[in-house]
């Protein structure tokens, strides 16, 4: 976030030299002088690359559906996993019927209304509704409390069996419901009898952070906004360049590959955060995503993330003659970065053997790196392994895009 304000600032500025340098031609101008940028050369040639940045961002936000896919598409994902993670909690469908009528009745009824693990049905009031409703499927199990639940014995301490009733394709379900059930009357069974039971089960949580299931999963749509920005944008592009002759004409003129490369990774890179920074943003304010490490860190890994990413959309967008021609070897590159490196499924859930591979692939130390750093707290410094494979990608891939451009 800090370094969109700073770009920002650097926007503004170089707008208000622009000016004063375009008021000094002009009043140049006025007086018959040269009115020509007089700059050393390598200044000119960074100025070049200024140039087909700006016309680069023109592009994208004139373009709408290079917006939809840059902005919208990756939000859709967000909303998508974000509600699945929010809505992942157990919960099963219940009928409960209080034919006790006791004071502990009641109030074990409410401690249930109160536990969202039972999604209690309110319509059904019977026993003979519940039975109904069980056999359309409507509910999973029928909990009972008998007449006499909770009347006390003749030792004064109330007594009784809550009756779970369940279909044969919902025996796991109702296991489940007596497994928590059986706790919560343990606890109440604890006001009455103190039992000091000699062997023990203890909880101790290590999540130090709090964090959620979300909070681990985000990552993984980052990534996908990453691969979005770097080689759907330029796979695109330069090809619809190609066939409408402009890279041609590009060709005729002193501009050089690196400088359209670089103009191109500016504008991916700005237009990539950008994106980012709504997807942290909508994150945080509607899924509660909770950030252990900084923003600038975070910044400075995903820009190296995006400009990784990008030089795969470079080889594949400046190799190609056409769309036909980047569509299907795109799709090849593409799809198994996006099912094999952690962005909607994790990787623990690979073979070993395939985990293992995967951690070689451009995408999967981004996305791990991010991981580490949002949901840790982890330094640039801490991230050796991932920065290493990152950057003998980032040869391999510009050399590359470098070697298979063509400008027509």
């Amino acid at each position: 976030m800090k370094y969109l304000i700073v770009l920002v600032i650097v926007l503004v500025a170089i707008r208000i030299v622009r000016v004063v340098i375009k008021r000094r031609n002009n009043s140049q101008n006025v007086k018959g002088e040269d009115t020509r940028l007089k700059l050393p050369p390598k200044l000119i040639k960074l100025y070049t690359v200024w140039v087909f940045f700006v016309v680069n961002l023109k592009r994208v936000f004139r373009d709408r559906v290079a917006l939809f896919f840059t902005f919208l598409f990756p939000l859709i994902f967000l909303f998508v996993f974000g509600s699945l993670s929010h809505s992942g909690s157990v919960s099963f469908r219940v009928a409960l019927i209080n034919d006790a009528h006791t004071t502990l009745a009641s109030q074990y009824a409410a401690i249930l209304k109160k536990d969202k693990t039972f999604n209690i049905s309110a319509s059904v009031t019977t026993l003979a509704e519940a039975n109904q409703s069980m056999n359309r499927g409507e509910i999973d199990v029928i909990i009972q409390l008998p007449p006499g639940f909770g009347k006390n014995n003749r030792n004064g301490i109330p007594s009784g069996s809550a009756v779970i009733s369940y279909s044969q394709s919902n025996a796991q379900e109702a296991e489940a419901l007596k497994s928590i059930m059986q706790s919560q009357l343990a606890l109440i069974n604890s006001r009455f009898v103190k039992v000091d039971t000699p062997l023990k089960v203890v909880t101790k949580p290590t999540n130090q952070y709090s964090l959620t299931a979300f909070d681990y999963t985000f990552t993984g749509l980052l990534g996908f906004a990453v691969l979005g920005a770097g080689i759907f944008g330029p796979m695109n592009v330069f090809p619809e360049l190609k066939k409408m002759g402009i890279l041609r004409r590009l060709h005729t003129t002193p501009l050089r590959v690196w400088q359209f490369f670089l103009s191109n990774m500016l504008g991916q890179a700005v237009t990539g955060l950008l994106s980012l920074a709504v997807m942290i943003a909508v994150a945080i304010g509607i899924y509660n995503l909770k950030v252990v490490g900084d923003f600038i860190t975070l910044t400075a890994f995903l820009i190296l993330g995006i400009i990784l990413i990008l030089g795969i959309g470079l080889a594949l967008g400046g190799w190609a003659k056409n769309e036909r021609q980047v569509a299907p070897l795109g799709n090849i590159i593409v799809f198994p970065m996006m099912f094999l490196t952690g962005v909607f499924f994790p990787r623990y859930l690979m073979p070993q053997w395939l985990q293992t591979i995967t951690n070689y692939m451009p995408l999967t130390p981004v996305i791990d790196g991010a991981r580490m750093i949002l949901t840790e707290g982890k330094s640039l410094l801490d991230l050796g392994p991932q920065l290493a494979v990152m950057g003998v990608w980032l040869v391999i891939v510009y050399a590359i895009a470098f070697r298979v451009f063509r400008w027509e």
